[in-house]
């Protein structure tokens, strides 16, 4: 009896303490979530908490992988969020078939209301927004901002649009016939974005989406989950404030088997993917596969030249601006700057120069003009390129370390004297680093441009107007952004954005983009009491 009871006390101990030690653990790692400290309060204005769920499709929830986001700036954990499962995502997409059968009987211009409402509802948060996007992707505080500020300036662009999408009465050969064109929304958009932009890439695609009468469903980066909870909780309660399914614009946060399944699903009418080349291949041929719709955002490779007759003033700031802007971290970053033979040293060292004064820092403080790398892994990639950059003939002229601080930091890149088709001047790293080419000739500085694999941002700086023209014909840049006397960077919402090759071809955001995320019907119609036959054929 006493060995039963000494064992039973033991057994108690034992429980009790590994319930204590359980319990301990668990809230020192609540304790440890930066959510938690009064210093980022201001994320729960944004309606986030220390768990979040990570699926809405009119209601949350979130049974899947618990994940956790950390801030690039310091790796230290933000707070969790419950990402979705298959059956989940198989919910989610049949309510976002029901809510289309409501919102497509919408007539457009009340769906553009809706949209401008989505619009209003982001400027009120704008500022607090951009903060969990420059806290949790690393870009500074002024471009998380401005990332926002992107998704609203496509919502305006989106309600007058909703006013004049359509297409044409054409004329026909036949007396009292009538030939037109009937633009008509896909369905259910599949949108999957990447961690540089957050909240942009999905802005662009969503509100021209909807405007043009389809629900989409939201995929987000896995390292940026808190931003696609964030803004799906401002635009749920758009949704609900005017008595609409909530399916209309959904979300499941997810890794590569939300994505997988995404891009098989029949239902998915299109799937719009930025990301990676490597990736977008493989969702472009699944997707093909079943003969679906793609829309694809991909690498860039892009590069800046300067002529002999270049304004100098103009080159060096948007130089630096392209190259080191978001870290290295944008689709249209400069990665090759092209530099005449009669300004090569002068500009390379005006642009070294210029890098040694950039503001390194926490990327919410005013001030700084560069924070991290978004990871580790991308800390790593930059490593073994500068490494490779060596062993083919390069020349660091400025930067090429780790940074010794909390976070994922290195120091912008410069380096000379690699060969123009170096296969790590082909590569495309999403990393800082800036490889400067001298070149002799236009026609050997247009052939380097096109010669790498992505087609997305180009740029030339001269006062030469003949050389602008060949630059923007048939035989200059085969680029889908070709700037003269501007960086690669910092497109405008009203243009459409994308890119040829290995970027993949789609086209977001402005001009006709819209016709993306619509299908073309040409419609024939007889008033008259008449039969006649194309083409004069009789058949009697």
């Amino acid at each position: 009896m006493q060995r039963c009871f000494t064992l039973s006390v033991v057994r108690y101990w034992a429980l009790r303490k590994k319930v204590l030690t359980f319990n301990f653990q668990q809230s020192a790692a609540m304790s440890t979530l930066l959510i938690n400290e009064p210093k980022y309060a201001w994320l729960k204005e944004l309606g986030l908490s220390e768990d979040n769920d990570g699926v809405y499709n009119g209601t949350w929830g979130g049974k899947g992988e618990v994940i956790t986001s950390y801030c690039p700036a310091n790796n230290e954990p933000i707070a969790r969020v419950r990402q979705a499962t298959m059956a989940e995502y198989e919910e989610t997409v049949q309510k976002c078939r029901e809510a289309w059968k409501v919102w497509a009987d919408i007539p457009a211009p009340k769906r553009g209301e809706i949209v401008r409402q989505i619009g209003d509802a982001l400027r009120k948060k704008i500022k607090v927004l951009g903060s969990l996007v420059s806290l949790e992707m690393g870009k500074i505080y002024v471009e998380g901002v401005g990332e926002v500020q992107e998704y609203v300036d496509v919502c305006d662009y989106a309600v007058g649009l909703s006013r004049m999408i359509g297409g044409p009465v054409l004329p026909s050969e036949r007396p009292g016939h009538a030939l037109i064109e009937m633009w008509n929304p896909v369905g259910l958009v599949g949108i999957i974005t990447a961690f540089n932009f957050p909240v942009a890439v999905y802005g662009w695609n969503n509100a021209i989406a909807l405007i043009c009468g389809n629900v989409c469903l939201w995929k987000g980066a896995p390292t940026t989950p808190l931003t696609s909870v964030a803004v799906t909780k401002i635009v749920a309660e758009v949704l609900e404030q005017n008595n609409l399914p909530g399916a209309i614009c959904s979300m499941t946060c997810g890794g590569a088997d939300i994505g997988t399944a995404m891009s098989k699903d029949e239902r998915v009418d299109l799937v719009s993917f930025t990301g990676s080349t490597h990736v977008g291949k493989m969702v472009a041929m699944t997707v093909q596969e079943r003969f679906g719709r793609n829309l694809l955002e991909l690498g860039g490779n892009n590069a800046i030249i300067v002529f002999e007759d270049a304004d100098l003033s103009l080159v060096v700031p948007s130089a630096v601006f392209a190259s080191v802007g978001t870290a290295g971290q944008r689709c249209t970053t400069t990665r090759r700057l092209m530099l005449h033979e009669s300004v090569h040293d002068v500009v390379v060292e005006r642009v070294a120069k210029a890098y040694k004064q950039v503001r390194i820092g926490d990327p919410w403080d005013p001030s700084t003009l560069y924070g991290p790398l978004h990871t580790q892994q991308a800390v790593d990639q930059y490593l073994a390129a500068i490494n490779q950059a060596k062993q083919q003939g390069g020349t660091v002229v400025c930067g090429g370390k780790v940074m010794d601080r909390p976070g994922n930091y290195v120091e912008p890149t410069i380096i000379t004297g690699l060969p123009h088709d170096a296969p790590i001047v082909h590569t495309e790293t999403f990393v800082p680093i800036l490889y400067v080419l001298k070149f002799k000739t236009e026609e050997e500085a247009f052939a380097w441009n096109n010669e790498v694999k992505q087609g997305l941002s180009s740029s030339i700086f001269t006062k030469d107007m003949g050389r602008v023209f060949r630059w923007l014909g048939p035989k200059g840049s085969d680029c889908g952004i070709v700037n003269v006397n501007i960086p690669t960077s910092g497109a405008e919402i009203g243009g459409a954005f994308g890119g040829e090759k290995h970027t993949g071809g789609g086209r977001e955001s402005g001009s006709d983009s819209w016709k993306q995320y619509m299908r073309r019907s040409t419609c024939t119609i007889n008033y008259s009491k008449d039969l006649p036959l194309a083409q004069g054929i009789k058949f009697e």
